[in-house]
């Protein structure tokens, strides 16, 4: 090979040596670094890695939805669950007094029919047995624990039962005892809404309707608002409308009475030594 110049003489000469250098033997791996080098993980694997896991949530999700679901079961169990939780009052001690029966008998009816209403009629009869304890009530109880076990009656339903506690112990004809409670009632100083919702209670089982219950709600009632309402240019017929308008009226005469008190609190305050207090009178 022929060169024109010095320096490509020299660049040449460099060239040749480094071509002419022997390649160096392959590197021999020792003991300590004879494992493989780590792996690596791709891209795909990565995706195919995500894509596994949405597909394990899916399912759960799907199995936890049937779960709940269950065509609406999940729903009524919590329903049921929350009916168990709710706190009734059991009835107290029946020892037979006439004027507690109707409470035992109301009582009883709204604990089964919250707790007990899936028990048995035997179960349930026995449930309010087992409350009616001590006085004239044990002896009844007695003798009707002993019908029962032998068969010599039967109740179809609890309720049939409560009604004969209620018939035993009530004091002969309910109607008659209604008619002389009813009879007896009065307002007094209690609100006209109190005094609606006791003469109800009173009336309910009485056997009065119509005029006559009119009559006896008149009687019971205080004569200031019994006036107002005699007076009244339309004279009220039912029941229903008496209940409402003297309900009306003394609700008002109550709050004027309120209003009055302030008003002449306010003067007295403003005129120096408060006077005597007058006594109210009822409406």
């Amino acid at each position: 090979m022929e060169y024109e110049s010095e320096a490509e003489f020299s660049t040449g000469l460099v060239l040749l040596a480094h071509q002419s250098q022997p390649t160096p033997p392959p590197r021999t791996l020792s003991s300590s670094s004879s494992l493989p080098p780590p792996y690596s993980m791709s891209q795909p694997d990565y995706v195919t890695i995500i894509r596994q896991l949405q597909e394990q949530v899916a399912a759960l999700t799907a199995q936890l939805g049937q779960q709940g679901g269950g065509g609406g079961g999940g729903g009524g169990r919590a329903a049921a669950a929350t009916a168990e939780a709710t706190e009734v009052a059991k009835p107290q001690i029946f020892d037979g007094t006439q004027s507690k029966v109707s409470g035992f008998v109301g009582a009883c009816r709204i604990y089964i029919k919250t707790r007990l209403r899936k028990a048995s009629v035997k179960a349930q009869i026995n449930w309010v047995l087992s409350y009616v304890q001590g006085g004239s009530a044990d002896i009844w109880k007695e003798n009707i624990s002993e019908k029962l076990e032998a068969g010599e009656i039967e109740f179809e339903s609890v309720g049939e039962f409560l009604a004969e506690i209620k018939k035993e112990f009530g004091g002969g004809d309910e109607e008659s005892v209604k008619v002389v409670e009813l009879k007896k009632i009065e307002q007094g100083g209690r609100t006209m809404e109190e005094f609606v919702q006791d003469f109800k209670r009173t009336a309910r089982g009485s056997g009065y309707k119509g005029r006559p219950l009119v009559e006896e709600f008149k009687r019971g009632m205080n004569g200031g608002i019994r006036r107002k309402l005699m007076e009244a240019e339309n004279l009220l017929t039912s029941i229903e409308n008496w209940y409402r308008r003297a309900t009306a009226l003394d609700r008002n005469w109550r709050e004027s009475r309120r209003e009055e008190e302030r008003l002449r609190g306010k003067k007295e305050t403003m005129g120096g030594a408060p006077k005597q207090k007058q006594r109210q009178s009822l409406p």
